[in-house]
């Protein structure tokens, strides 16, 4: 009787044994199964990152050509060095170096009716819509003056409205400042719009500072900004000097992340003020390159400097 229990137990040991060996046989096949199915998955997405990596290839490719088509165009109608010399009392002298492949800075020297309109500007970030948006400023500028707009208001508001419904159109959310002078041969600079600081040093060394926060209101933020428009005047001597700037100068960055402010350069303004408005510029482009070192540059950088003769 107990040999019988005995067999009886090994028998059904032996068979659920064979169970299980059919149980691990059957969990086998069917991890290799599903690591052969996770191989294919993983074979297919790499195939597909593969075909998106090209795509982002070309994209880019086509992004970068459309950078330097816009970067190209922004360059070309920057004013030429005999325009900035066709102002009568003036010497004038320009640098512009954007950070990217397109900048937002705007600046420009247009010589119509005999008056000189001399324009400064930055639209926010920079890439191609705040190119675009800086090159539609620049004719929409143009345009009033070929066409004899003398009243400050009347074309810095039609600016701002073209460029406003510009930008809604375009649902980009830029902005610009916009500061503009008229010079009219008579030693008076008449300034109007809203951008940094007008930095005056006068011959004999002394330094003035024009706010311009309340001469105007950012272009292309609202629809009407008329009643925000204002004009002062600078009145000129002899080898007075006018600096104009956007922020790429002043908050330009060293390599311990420290600005390089305002104060430097009206020091070289000052320290220079004897030299040609050529000179002067160089001076202050020579000293933001030196302070940055290698440091990426992170805004464009735009200067103009205008000494009356």
């Amino acid at each position: 009787m107990e040999t019988l229990k005995i067999i009886a137990a090994q028998a059904a040991i032996s068979i659920e044994n064979a169970s299980l060996y059919e149980k691990l046989e059957d969990y086998n096949r069917t991890l290799e199964q599903k690591v052969e199915d996770r191989t294919a998955e993983l074979a297919q997405a790499n195939a597909e990152i593969l075909i998106l990596n090209d795509r982002l290839k070309v994209e880019n490719l086509r992004m970068s050509a459309e950078l330097d088509v816009t970067r190209r165009l922004q360059q070309m109608i920057l004013p030429q060095q005999q325009e900035l010399e066709s102002i009568e009392g003036l010497e004038i002298a320009a640098f512009m170096e954007p950070a990217d492949e397109v900048g937002g800075d705007y600046y420009d020297v247009l010589n119509y009716g005999g008056k000189a309109t001399i324009g400064i500007g930055d639209v926010t970030g920079h890439g191609l819509e705040s190119g675009v948006l800086m090159i539609m400023a620049q004719t929409a500028i143009r345009t009033l003056l070929v066409h004899n707009e003398t009243d400050p208001v009347k074309l810095l508001q039609t600016v701002n409205q073209t460029l406003f419904d510009n930008v809604e159109r375009m649902n980009c959310g830029k902005s610009m400042s916009l500061s503009l002078l008229e010079y009219r041969g008579d030693n008076i600079l008449r300034l109007s719009g809203q951008h940094e600081e007008v930095i005056v040093v006068r011959d004999c060394g002394e330094v003035e500072r024009i706010d311009t926060m309340e001469l105007g209101f950012p272009i292309a933020l609202e629809p009407d900004i008329a009643d925000f428009i204002a004009t002062t005047e600078i009145q000129l001597n002899s080898g007075d000097v006018v600096v104009l700037y956007t922020d790429g100068i002043t908050e330009a960055f060293d390599m311990n992340q420290k600005e390089y402010g305002i104060e430097p350069m009206i020091e070289l303004v000052a320290l220079h003020r004897e030299k040609s408005a050529a000179e002067i510029k160089q001076a202050i482009i020579d000293d933001v390159r030196r302070y940055i070192g290698e440091q990426k540059v992170f805004d464009d950088i735009t200067l103009v400097v205008i000494k009356q003769k």
